[in-house]
């Protein structure tokens, strides 16, 4: 898989892309992560990327030529094109799976005031990673990147994507590890079985359990 960002500050992403579970998927060459800074495909004498919005208005909105530049030097058969905005699509666990199976991704990230309008035009899909607004989109596509470059084959075990949180629509289920006992608080009997067929009804009831408890909105869903 290739994911390229476009970013015109791409020095935010040199600890996400050195860190971790993103870092050994580079490295064993499960994923290709590039940073693309737009700035660098603007025509304007001083690189300039941004303007005032016509009809008036507070702050800067991003200038179409860089972006659409930026984006056809790199766009091919295979690309998928994203745009970061809290007016897209609102991102979940089952968006990232069918993530996953694009061969690449281009996530554009937004900043300013905004963008103008016709760059959307671009874009295959506008995803929001929550009701809120952020300085730009680049804290944004690292929610995206991260989410789904740990379902890749490979960058870590099946198991622990497949009983996450979210899949099945049900929150996870309480884990714990030593001690047994740990100031009076003490891991369940049933963990400690080794019958696995109750540890898993057990696993199955407190994930429904913790659901109806903090987010009864899922169930309504299964």
């Amino acid at each position: 898989m290739k994911i390229d960002i476009l970013s015109i500050f791409p020095n935010m992403f040199n600890e996400f892309l050195t860190t971790s579970i993103i870092k050994r998927a580079i490295q064993d060459n499960k994923v290709e992560i590039n940073v693309i800074n737009f700035r660098d495909f603007s025509t304007d004498p001083h690189k300039k990327v941004d303007d005032y919005s016509f009809g008036g208005g507070a702050g800067m909105v991003l200038m179409p030529q860089p972006i659409y530049d930026a984006v056809e030097s790199i766009r091919t058969k295979d690309s998928k094109v994203i745009l970061m905005t809290p007016q897209g699509k609102q991102y979940n666990q089952r968006l990232a799976y069918d993530l996953v199976k694009e061969k690449h991704l281009i996530i554009i990230c937004g900043h300013y005031e905004g963008f103008d309008e016709r760059i959307r035009n671009l874009a295959d899909m506008e995803i929001s990673i929550g009701d809120f607004v952020l300085t730009g989109g680049e804290l944004a596509s690292m929610v995206i990147t991260d989410s789904v470059v740990r379902l890749i084959d490979g960058v870590i075990e099946k198991d622990s994507h497949e009983f996450d949180s979210f899949n099945n629509n049900l929150l996870d289920y309480p884990v714990y590890t030593k001690p047994v006992d740990f100031r009076g608080m003490e891991v369940p009997d049933v963990l400690l079985s080794g019958n696995h067929k109750n540890i898993n009804e057990w696993r199955y009831n407190k994930a429904l359990e913790k659901t109806r408890e903090r987010r009864p909105d899922i169930l309504e869903k299964r």
